[in-house]
């Protein structure tokens, strides 16, 4: 069972969390600004994964030992900072290709086409999430604020808000995505507005690797 007080006040402590900008938000519009809505609900997508991740980690505990110990955190915090600028400098170099020449007389006036892979942003997205410890601090102490000792397991409790949080603000990702694909195609009218929307989301990446570090 859970307490329905805690959960309505569970939802809406989530709701807050979920619309403030953040490191996933600014993922989030980032991908869709340069690969498009697709990429976005991958994003999300990956994000609810990650969701799941830190759910199984807070309930086995992995969580605390990060809470607990100075240097795993500093661990994981470093290779998260990695990967997001792994991901940051890829994109600004496949910006920086020269493009391959052609025959067709027509095709300079084509737009560029992001030269970013798409097939994995789900996975990159799951991984920045996972690879976050500050996304792990939020789960375990944040969700078990909302844990009743008075009804069933902790455990239970635990798992059920902890699954809920990815589940209820997928909508509200979808939602930065919409707009965010809307504002993007504005954008994509001019044929070398995609080169500068990869660069400036490779900035964002690097960004919000160095914010993860502070």
């Amino acid at each position: 069972m859970i307490n329905p007080d805690f959960l309505v006040s569970f939802l809406l402590a989530s709701f807050l969390m979920a619309v403030a900008p953040g490191p996933s938000n600014a993922f989030l519009m980032a991908q869709t600004f340069a690969n498009g809505r697709s990429a976005g609900m991958q994003s999300a997508f990956g994000f609810a994964l990650g969701g799941v991740v830190h759910t199984l980690f807070a309930v086995v505990g992995l969580s605390a030992v990060l809470k607990a110990s100075p240097s795993a955190y500093a661990a994981v915090q470093y290779a998260g900072a990695a990967y997001l600028c792994y991901l940051g400098f890829m994109m600004i170099k496949g910006t920086l290709k020269q493009p391959e020449p052609t025959s067709d007389d027509n095709q300079t006036d084509k737009p560029h086409i992001s030269t970013s892979k798409k097939s994995n942003v789900m996975f990159q997205a799951m991984m920045t999430e996972v690879l976050n410890p500050k996304v792990a601090l939020f789960f375990i102490a944040f969700i078990p604020q909302f844990v009743d000792p008075n009804l069933s397991s902790a455990t239970f409790q635990l798992a059920f808000f902890g699954l809920l949080y990815p589940i209820f603000a997928f909508p509200i990702d979808c939602t930065y995505i919409y707009f965010g694909d809307k504002i993007a195609q504005f954008f994509r009218r001019n044929p070398n507005s995609q080169l500068w929307i990869d660069r400036i989301t490779g900035i964002v990446f690097i960004a919000l690797a160095i914010n993860l570090l502070f």
